[in-house]
């Protein structure tokens, strides 16, 4: 009973852990040292026989017993959390919080939420743009739509999505361009780039190795830490850009873009859908994912 007690009040600063990826962040989180919550872990790990983080150059990754761990901590205390909140009389279990990355929810979700809305007039959806990943997240979500590979801490991946990334840019960028469709053409233009830190966004680099182009020696490179920056920039003819398809495709119908070249990357998981902490009313919650696995097949 002692040694069980004793894992329960250690399922807090793991949680955390789980959710954030970080031992540091979970620790100002809980108002703890890293040190404290790093010592609460090993000794979950201990008395439960198994890893669950790798520790890698200053760094944390969930193991799979981890992530499976981490899910299960975090449903049980989100239940616990809206139950209190209930009965205080907080929790408004019609709204359902879906999380979405800005540029997708901006370019791709915006446009097609009113057709969700006269589907479903009694769901009562709450929507949160987003530049940071789930691991940065600060208020609980029921739904939330990232980039693959981003980190996601424990949160529980429901589905994944296709998607194609292709050079795009304004149409007048390729107006002096004798063949403005051809590959060798991106050579002699700007590229404009989303760096961030961690880089856990497909770039340039990434596109001409999946594409088998060789990599220009003099590329003239512009960067941006935004995304939706990035597409403004093509807009305004600063520059070629790489276009995801589900983003870009209503631009390049108004005439904004269009593809510099005919190189398609086609990635069949780029997009990934997870089910959060939050609680809300399920069949609301069930209502969306249907929605949104409709609109990304």
């Amino acid at each position: 009973m002692q040694t069980d007690d004793i894992q329960l009040a250690r399922l807090r600063p793991f949680e955390a852990a789980a959710r954030l990826e970080s031992f540091t962040r979970a620790a100002e989180e809980l108002g703890l040292t890293q040190t404290a919550v790093s010592r609460q872990i090993s000794q979950l790990e201990e008395e439960l026989g198994l890893r669950l983080f790798e520790r890698r150059n200053r760094a944390v990754f969930l193991t799979e017993e981890g992530r499976r761990l981490g899910q299960v901590a975090g449903d049980a205390l989100a239940a616990i959390r809206a139950e209190v909140a209930a009965l205080r009389g907080s929790h408004d279990p019609g709204t359902v919080v879906l999380r979405c990355q800005l540029c997708e929810a901006f370019y791709w979700l915006m446009p097609r939420l009113s057709d969700f809305h006269a589907s479903h007039p009694e769901v009562q959806l709450q929507l949160v743009s987003a530049l940071a990943p789930l691991t940065e997240a600060t208020e609980p979500f029921d739904i939330a739509l990232q980039t693959t590979g981003r980190a996601s801490g424990s949160a529980r991946l429901l589905f994944t999505a296709a998607d194609s990334i292709f050079p795009v840019c304004a149409p007048s960028l390729l107006a002096d361009y004798t063949a403005p469709g051809a590959p060798d053409t991106l050579g002699n233009l700007p590229l404009l780039s989303h760096r961030i830190t961690p880089q856990d966004w497909f770039d340039w680099p990434e596109w001409f190795a999946a594409t088998g182009l060789p990599r220009p020696s003099r590329l003239r490179m512009v960067s941006f830490d935004s995304y939706p920056l990035v597409l403004q920039a093509a807009v305004a003819g600063q520059g070629v850009a790489l276009g995801w398809k589900r983003t870009v495709s209503d631009m390049i119908d108004d005439g904004k873009l269009r593809p510099a070249c005919d190189l398609y990357v086609d990635r069949p998981n780029e997009i990934s859908v997870f089910r959060g902490t939050r609680r809300s009313d399920y069949a609301a919650v069930d209502r969306l994912i249907s929605w949104l696995k409709a609109e990304l097949a």
